[in-house]
């Protein structure tokens, strides 16, 4: 399927956008045909096997109009640039017309009506022109003098009658036609009564000659097509403003950049600039292209992309985007994309894609509009003969009855109303930052009634950091250590988290193999024949590992808005780092806006409950959804649409996109991915939830805006219609001429844009006070144990060697008290010994290592003096075999390491008890293999 757009040439009401759009949606292997009057463009849908693009424009140009393919790739910028100075010089021609046109128009007025002016307003009457002009002598040269003064405005204006008359042929009338029909219906007559007055003098017929020297109805014609250029000219000033934003954003781009050739700053057009060129960027000048700061440091004016106007820092190695302006520091940048493929590209081509969309909305007007010139010319014939045939009339009365009609109709009102209001909304959404790729978005969007928001990257920053470090029987730098070595091949935040951290403190991660990632559950990874872990409660128990010594600990920590990250070697647990991530400053007035907006706010997470319980507590979402695997936030959407909601779905991650696609609108956070930006119906360049809040007001005025064009563009044409076709004449005598139906219908259009143009006071969700994310306080790391870890306390007694004084006795006290769990600690220099108490029960090992550091020895009892015993082992094949006998054997009561070694075919054993050979045997026997005594 190919998508591609064409510019129509043309069109001038919504019949005319109604004949080609049938003519391109009857073309076999057409999918889709979408015209736009407003922007004169097309954009189809098609099968290249089935269709070609000469075969569209074969098609268009056989319904009486003209198509060519808008520009793409470089050109596409040159032609927007080419379609806005061909607007303004429609404009301008437009205004010249309208000038001539009333130049010649006031003298044919004075001399049809200077009887009148002088009747009316006291105005006095030149001899010339009363003795030029008046009295049955003059009529003939009365009646010649408007008719030739009507011909240059004829002339003027004659696209109304080329267009109008061949669109009439080729039996497709359009606005045009309805103009050119009632003026030169007009004219006919006034030419006829000059020709019934010449025979009424030469016969003598006085009473004829008065009679048709006031029903010449040239300055009728010429008001006609005067007000309706004044109409055109309005219309085309009005719709020149809606297209301002994109305007804006195109004039920000520079036509010019300094690149760095052979080490001398060279001035480039922007089209000649390349992939990898080094540009130079001076203070207060705009950048030419998306790249990479490889050269000095600056803040950056980004308003043109997210609307933010307060400045960002930028050094080395941040991304800078086209369009947006250097205010400080003179930089270097490495172009990364350029021309079309860059974000302001990308943004322009957006919106003015969403512009040239349709809205469900407009489907009953454009279906109304392509039969609406036939029925009017219908409706004006039948008028003049119900008024002549059958009611009596004279014929100059039911003449003039039947080009009111023509004339008051408005077929451009109808199609001017949705477009207008979407080009406006669009474009005022990308000023401020929001995106929304289509008509159809934008009407969707005021209908939301539940908004479903992932956590991690939408509600919060989505940078985690390290909170709480809780080691068992391993030290702290042995714990991130391995922690940093398993999330090394982690794309998750908490992965990031925890190895920033590990960073940080100088850590080196532990050399991992056989990695592997469990989706939603965490990850596991091999080291020295031990298979560690790292992840929730769901991913320990799934392997077993008891974790309920533990709950009272990851209870707290879920309860405080942490996520618990647990880590096992084996089947044991070495200890608990835990994240949190920071909520979004304007997070908590979103969901309290979405809530005065009458919608539903969920918080979709795979966190845990307690932590996602303690996000709604603080934020105070209505409901929360925890613990949802990525594969299934499809399903929650699609639950909470079968209960009837229409459901906004908003998230950043490449997990988020089947749920955007899903949802009935998806809003994709501008930080995120690009598969999740490429899934959504709208973007909020910002990243910021408030933009989400202003993204579904601004719909709601839009569509607001559309019901008004549309109830004005309706009720005028039910209302108008009838008043020009004489229904009020019998009982009320009211009857509007042809001029007021002309100047009705100038007047329609204009209002309808107008009207569509107040969108533009706008004003989106706004934070208070806003915290630039730099600014926001760092989370200090809490290292010892907390309080609540279970179990009852553990009192131990250590046999301490090398204490000489009190200063050891401190330093013993201090060592021992820094370690994870111990709650006190009493040295008694005499005895040589330490009693220590903790919350749970701390491994030898432990306060040996501890000791160790602080410069002391532990002396170990008999009975827990440690083990170690290489065995032989034989049956072992394959890493299969090598992890099986690990298993078995690190379930040993007292076994505290194990090393096998397939090749070598032996384990090495670490245990604090001595643990009889026959026992080995008895557990390597039940695994499948042999131990060699």
């Amino acid at each position: 399927m190919k998508h591609e757009k064409y510019a129509i040439s043309g069109m001038s009401c919504s019949a005319c956008s109604a004949r080609v759009e049938k003519a391109a949606a009857r073309l076999p292997g057409m999918k889709k045909a979408s015209v736009n009057l407003l922007t004169n463009s097309m954009q189809v849908d098609y099968d290249e096997a089935l269709l070609s693009s000469q075969d569209i424009i074969t098609a268009v140009t056989n319904a009486g109009y003209g198509a060519a393919p808008a520009g793409a790739g470089k050109e596409s910028s040159v032609a927007d640039e080419s379609a806005a100075s061909a607007a303004a010089s429609a404009i301008q021609e437009l205004k010249n017309r309208l000038i001539g046109s009333v130049l010649f128009l006031l003298p044919t007025m004075y001399i049809a009506s200077h009887g009148l002016f002088q009747h009316l307003f006291g105005l006095p009457v030149p001899h010339l022109v009363e003795a030029v002009f008046d009295g049955p002598r003059n009529a003939i040269a009365f009646a010649f003098a408007q008719f030739l003064l009507f011909l240059p405005i004829m002339y003027l204006n004659k696209k109304y009658y080329i267009n109008g008359f061949h669109s009439l042929f080729q039996g497709a009338p359009n606005m045009d036609s309805l103009v050119a029909i009632g003026s030169s219906a007009s004219a006919v007559f006034g030419i006829f009564a000059i020709f019934r007055m010449g025979w009424g003098l030469g016969y003598g017929d006085l009473g004829l000659v008065e009679t048709y020297s006031t029903n010449l109805y040239f300055e009728s014609a010429g008001m006609i097509v005067t007000l309706i250029t004044v109409g055109k000219y309005l219309e085309a000033r009005a719709k020149g403003k809606t297209s301002a934003a994109i305007e804006k954003l195109m004039d920000l781009a520079p036509k010019e950049a300094t690149v760095l050739r052979d080490g001398k700053e060279v001035s480039i057009a922007v089209e000649e600039l390349l992939i990898g060129d080094e540009i130079v960027i001076r203070p207060g000048e705009s950048i030419p292209a998306d790249g990479i700061i490889s050269q000095g440091t600056t803040s950056i004016d980004e308003s043109a992309i997210t609307g933010e106007s307060i400045p960002v820092e930028k050094q080395v190695g941040d991304a800078v985007t086209a369009a947006t302006i250097n205010k400080a520091g003179y930089i270097h940048v490495i172009a990364k994309r350029i021309g079309e493929d860059t974000t302001i590209s990308q943004i322009i081509k957006l919106v003015d894609e969403a512009s040239a969309s349709k809205a469900p909305i407009a489907k009953t007007a454009d279906t109304i509009a392509g039969i609406f010139v036939p029925a009017v010319i219908a409706i004006a014939l039948v008028t003049t003969a119900i008024w002549y045939f059958f009611v009596g009339t004279d014929p100059e009365f039911a003449f003039s009855v039947g080009i009111a009609v023509l004339v008051i109709s408005c077929p451009c009102a109808l199609g001017l109303a949705t477009p207008v209001a979407i080009m406006v909304g669009t474009g005022k959404g990308a000023e401020n930052g929001i995106l929304i790729k289509s008509g159809e978005a934008l009407e969707i969007a005021h209908r939301i009634d539940t908004v479903v928001m992932d956590k991690t990257g939408t509600i919060t920053i989505g940078k985690p950091s390290v909170t709480d470090i809780l080691p068992y029987g391993v030290t702290k730098e042995t714990l991130l250590s391995l922690a940093a070595g398993l999330e090394k091949g982690s794309e998750h935040p908490l992965a990031e988290a925890v190895i920033a951290y590990s960073r940080e403190q100088g850590i080196t991660p532990t050399a991992i193999s056989d990695f592997r990632a469990i989706f939603g559950r965490g990850v596991c990874g091999t080291s020295n024949g031990v298979t560690y872990y790292a992840g929730n409660r769901e991913l320990m128990s799934e392997h077993k590992i008891d974790t309920t010594a533990l709950k009272e600990t990851l209870d707290r920590l879920s309860d405080q808005g942490k996520t618990p990250l647990i880590f096992a070697a084996g089947d044991k647990i070495i200890g608990v780092i835990a994240a949190a991530d920071t909520e979004k400053e304007t997070s908590a007035a979103a969901i309290s806006r979405f809530k005065e907006l009458g919608i539903k706010v969920v918080m979709l997470t795979g966190d845990n409950k307690r932590t996602a319980e303690a996000v709604r507590k603080r934020l105070h979402i209505p409901q929360v959804i925890a613990g949802v695997l990525p594969q299934d936030k499809e399903k929650h959407i699609a639950d909470l649409q079968k209960q009837g909601h229409c459901v906004a779905m908003i998230g950043d991650g490449i997990n988020d996109a089947p749920a955007l696609m899903k949802a009935d609108l998806g809003i994709a956070i501008g930080a995120g991915t690009d598969v999740a930006i490429e899934s959504a119906d709208a973007v909020l360049m910002r990243s910021d939830l408030l933009d989400a809040v202003s993204a579904v007001r601004l719909s709601k005025a839009v569509i607001k805006n559309i019901k008004e064009n549309l109830f004005w563009a309706f009720i005028y044409n039910i209302i108008g219609i009838p008043l020009a076709a004489g229904l009020l004449y019998p009982a009320f005598g009211i009857k509007l001429s042809p001029v007021i139906g002309a100047a009705a219908m100038s007047l329609s259009s204009f209002c309808v844009c107008m009207n569509a143009l107040r969108l533009r006071f706008f004003k989106a969700e706004r934070a208070p006070h806003h915290v630039s994310r730099e600014t926001l306080p760092a989370q200090s790391v809490v290292t010892s144990a907390p309080s609540e870890i279970p179990a009852s306390p553990v009192h131990t007694t250590l046999t301490v060697r090398g204490m000489m004084c009190q200063h050891c006795v401190k330093q013993v006290t201090a060592a021992l008290s820094e370690i994870a769990g111990v709650t006190a600690v009493n040295v008694s220099l005499e005895r040589g010994e330490a009693d220590v108490s903790s919350t749970i029960a701390i491994p030898t090992a432990v306060f040996s290592e501890t000791l160790t550091a602080a410069g002391y020895t532990l002396q170990l009892p008999k009975e827990e003096q440690e083990m170690e015993k290489t065995i032989k082992i034989e049956g072992m094949m394959c890493q299969h075999c090598q992890q099986h006998v690990h298993d078995a054997l690190s379930k040993i009561d007292g076994v505290t390491a194990v090393t096998v070694d397939l090749e070598g075919k032996k384990a090495d054993i670490k245990a604090d008890r001595d643990i009889p050979t026959d026992e080995l045997a008895k557990v390597i026997a039940d695994a499948g293999y042999e131990l060699v005594k």
